[in-house]
């Protein structure tokens, strides 16, 4: 089994749950605060790891009370930290979370350390990658790291998987050349330009983005996901579940999809992995704290 490694966003996560999401200029009132780990990278670290992945994360957290807490939650789901920089100058990253009952929510990132991703990060990355190993970038860090992420990790011919999230980062960007592109519909729509609105939107949308990965994935929710791979769309179908809070639930999936593959498993066999995965975070509270283990998703195999 390869390993998998992990660069990019790692924040604490500053959660409260409501009842509507509020309108701008409007204040509504909220439940108990929540403070949680969390962060795109970190996230998707975690749930490779709880799945029996071997997970290195490589990124950067404050010299702070919010970087001593991310560090030793890692250390908890034993994700190898070594490749994580304590920033003397920048405060850990934080997201602001609001919950809408039902499990919508809206997600402000005040991204500190992480913005400072770079170069010291790459050669931590490159020193460390070998050929097989399954590489997962997002896009909560700077945009260059990540496309040089992918360009080195590519060389060492690792296996690369690029969530797409944030999107705007590439706005406007060639894509970089990936093994999976993995985007849920609002992602899909603004990289491909084609709007997505269902899984028929939704494979148009994957096979214009296919010409810079050999698969692509686009995530529909409670519907489930589109995979295009060798020029062929296969709709896979979702879990059904009752939702709570989607805020981890993308992560659940890429960290699904990262063990697959380090397992060897095929591309749609991993897609399904990870629509299981997706499915049971979004049944629990928070990020970190929703994502499963494999008992919990009991894959077809």
């Amino acid at each position: 089994m390869s390993r998998v490694i992990v660069m990019g966003s790692i924040n604490m996560d500053l959660v409260v749950q409501v009842q509507a999401l509020p309108l701008p200029g409007e204040t509504v009132l909220g439940g108990r605060l929540l403070t949680l780990d969390g962060g795109k990278g970190a996230n998707q670290a975690v749930a490779a790891a709880r799945l029996g992945a071997a997970v290195r994360f490589v990124g950067r957290v404050g010299a702070d009370t919010f970087g001593e807490r991310l560090l030793a939650g890692l250390d908890a789901d034993l994700v190898d930290r070594s490749g994580v920089t304590r920033d003397p100058d920048e405060p850990s990253g934080v997201a602001l979370i609001v919950v809408q009952a039902g499990g919508q929510n809206t997600v402000t990132v005040a991204p500190g350390a992480n913005a400072k991703v770079g170069e010291a990060e790459l050669r931590r990355l490159e020193d460390e990658v070998q050929p097989g190993d399954v590489v997962v970038l997002q896009l909560e860090v700077p945009v260059e790291a990540v496309l040089a992420a992918a360009a080195r990790a590519r060389a060492a011919r690792a296996l690369v998987v690029l969530n797409a999230a944030p999107a705007e980062p590439l706005a406007g960007r060639p894509l970089p050349e990936v093994d999976m592109l993995v985007a849920n519909e609002a992602e899909a729509a603004a990289l491909s330009g084609t709007p997505v609105h269902n899984a028929a939107t939704a494979e148009a949308a994957a096979a214009r983005l296919g010409r810079s990965a050999r698969g692509v994935v686009v995530t529909l929710g409670a519907a489930g996901s589109v995979l295009w791979q060798n020029g062929v769309a296969v709709r896979v179908a979702p879990v059904v579940v009752d939702a709570v809070d989607a805020t981890a639930a993308g992560d659940a999936f890429v960290g699904a999809v990262a063990f697959a593959l380090s397992a060897g498993w095929s591309f749609e066999e991993s897609v399904e992995l990870g629509n299981a995965a997706g499915a049971l975070a979004a049944t629990r509270i928070g990020a970190r704290s929703s994502l499963p283990t494999m008992a919990e998703v009991r894959p077809r195999r």
